[in-house]
């Protein structure tokens, strides 16, 4: 049996290998979400969620204060999902644009750091719904078998508080 503790730590682990999410804001938008890298800082498994974006992006034009939003996971062996929900804002630290800073972001921002373009965005997670092990084969595989998948699955998912 797998506990609510292990499947949010599955999911830090998996974030912090794969960075890919689908962000977007509640209720702007049509819920449009657009791929985004996340960045986590330091060792710490609980948020906030970083990302860098250009200032010309519809996302951080429609950002208000306090804004909703919504990220949506999925590990690269699709294992791992997740639906994480938290308020999003506009980050200018200096200190925190240093330290995630990298090659990566680098390539997409020619004026480096000081790029007038640079934006920085930080998603304070508050929940988030995680499935781990969300094989249809395993369930398709067990139906045929007459074993019902579902009794094995209701472990796997959990509503976690991350803030």
């Amino acid at each position: 049996m797998t506990d609510q503790v292990d499947i949010e730590r599955k999911f830090w682990k998996a974030l912090r290998s794969d960075m890919t999410m689908m962000l977007g804001l509640v209720g702007v938008d049509e819920g449009h979400t657009r791929p985004m890298t996340a960045q986590l800082d330091g060792d710490e498994d609980r948020g906030p969620i970083y990302f860098f974006a250009s200032k010309e992006t519809e996302l951080v034009a429609d950002l208000k204060s306090g804004a909703r939003a919504v990220a949506t996971f999925a590990s690269k062996g699709n294992d791992i999902f997740a639906a994480v929900h938290g308020t999003l804002s506009l980050d200018d630290d200096r200190a925190t644009i240093d330290r995630l800073w990298n090659r990566f972001v680098a390539a997409w921002f020619e004026g480096g750091k000081d790029d007038p373009k640079l934006q920085l965005i930080r998603l304070d997670a508050e929940r988030a719904q995680i499935w781990i092990d969300a094989s249809s084969m395993v369930a398709g595989v067990k139906l045929l078998l007459g074993i019902d998948p579902k009794e094995d699955y209701k472990d796997k998912v959990a509503e976690v508080k991350l803030g």
